[in-house]
């Protein structure tokens, strides 16, 4: 799951750092990077490891590219498909992946956290991957699917312009913070055998949006709200699930 990992943390730095005042070829340059960089701190350095590494930062800068164009077109079918194909991809060959050695290693083992003790160095790149993918690239995704069941309009939002009043994403605000807060919570008592507490995260949530959601006015405007909110928290509920499953690997 090597190379799962390093994706997966060059999508996550490429996410963060894409922002409007941000430069256009930063994004992906710098989470190319980073992929790379990680990859030779963990011994990935010969020919057929960095030819992967190569693989990979080519695939972020796809993934950056395609999810910049989705947003200003409202087209969001290709990074969809360039997450669904690298991520395949990247199951298939983390077999080929040398053991994690060098600078990454020796860090990791000396690492005074008890929570660290006894995890392999290429579970704790996978996991790395993992949660940094919950902070920004998980919100990218999300706000794809949305797109693509047409309950948002990611050309309008992306560029700024006004929403009108029919727009759910104008009236559910902070979603873009609460859904990483949700995913890395859940995935956490996951990982701490704790299920049952990340379904009363899960049931918190809905009752929590539950007064936006029943208001007798404009009952169009609030079925908008409502498939808004169903859509976009199951997608990111499920990609935490995906993500604690492949945690449990």
């Amino acid at each position: 799951m090597i190379w799962l990992g390093l994706l997966l943390v060059g999508y996550a730095v490429a996410d963060i750092a894409n922002r409007p005042t941000a430069p256009r070829v930063l994004p992906e340059a710098l989470g190319a990077a980073v992929a790379v960089v990680l990859g030779t701190l963990a011994g990935q350095t010969d020919a057929g490891n960095l030819l992967v590494l190569v693989l990979i930062a080519v695939l972020v800068v796809a993934w950056s590219r395609s999810c910049a164009r989705s947003f200003d077109t409202g087209r969001p079918a290709a990074p969809l498909l360039v997450l669904g194909l690298s991520i395949v991809l990247a199951l298939m060959i983390s077999g080929l992946a040398s053991p994690v050695s060098g600078p990454f290693a020796v860090w990791w083992d000396h690492l005074a956290w008890p929570p660290a003790e006894g995890v392999a160095p290429e579970r704790a790149l996978l996991v790395i991957g993992v949660m940094a993918a919950q902070l920004s690239t998980a919100n990218v995704i999300v706000r794809l699917v949305l797109a693509a069941t047409g309950t948002v309009n990611p050309a309008r939002r992306a560029s700024g312009a006004a929403t009108g009043p029919t727009d759910p994403a104008s009236d559910l605000k902070g979603g873009r913070l609460l859904g990483p807060m949700e995913r890395l919570l859940i995935i956490g008592l996951g990982l701490a055998g704790n299920l049952t507490a990340a379904s009363i995260v899960v049931a918190a949530k809905g009752l929590l949006r539950f007064p936006e959601l029943s208001s007798r006015k404009d009952q169009e405007h609030v079925h908008r709200l409502t498939e808004y909110f169903l859509v976009g928290s199951f997608v990111s509920w499920m990609l935490a699930l995906v993500s604690l499953a492949l945690l449990a690997t």
